[in-house]
């Protein structure tokens, strides 16, 4: 058999495991610490490789993809300009217009809470068809921040 039909049998999910345990050091055990938290999450996440083999999480589309680079481990979220982060975890691709990521250097650690509760409101977004807010939700917005108390 060769390593093409080999690939070919294995689940996305396998290959996925197989990629964090590939990484070998600190990037690996930093996606698959995130990878157990979207999975707690979100327990009907569809895992899939895209793009060169890029773990990539979907429920109603993409939620986040997890990349590793030399000093970070990159989680982007396809919808993440429309999401709210109260928390702050997005640290990464700010002025974009659509994506947002959150990068981890080695050591750093993310509060779980704040990232399970983001990743349900990238589900909901999904779920509900929109990605941006309205223009009347954008308005109350923009008039709620703006008035003085």
């Amino acid at each position: 058999m060769k390593k093409s039909d080999e690939v070919q049998s294995q689940s996305a999910s396998e290959l996925i495991s197989e990629k964090i345990a590939d990484l070998g050091d600190w990037r690996g055990e930093t996606l698959a610490r995130m990878r157990k938290l979207i999975k707690a999450a979100d327990p009907d996440v569809v895992e899939e490789l895209k793009w060169r083999g890029t773990p990539v999480w979907s429920h109603d589309g993409i939620l986040c993809t997890g990349e590793s680079y030399k000093k970070v481990v990159k989680l982007t979220f396809a919808k993440g300009a429309a999401l709210e982060d109260p928390e702050g975890l997005f640290n990464s691709s700010l002025e974009g217009n659509v994506r947002r990521a959150i990068d981890i250097g080695e050591g750093e650690e993310i509060d779980a809470s704040a990232f399970k509760a983001l990743i349900r409101r990238a589900v909901s977004l999904n779920s509900s068809g929109k990605a941006k807010p309205s223009k009347k939700a954008r308005s109350t917005k923009t008039r709620s921040t703006n008035t003085k108390t």
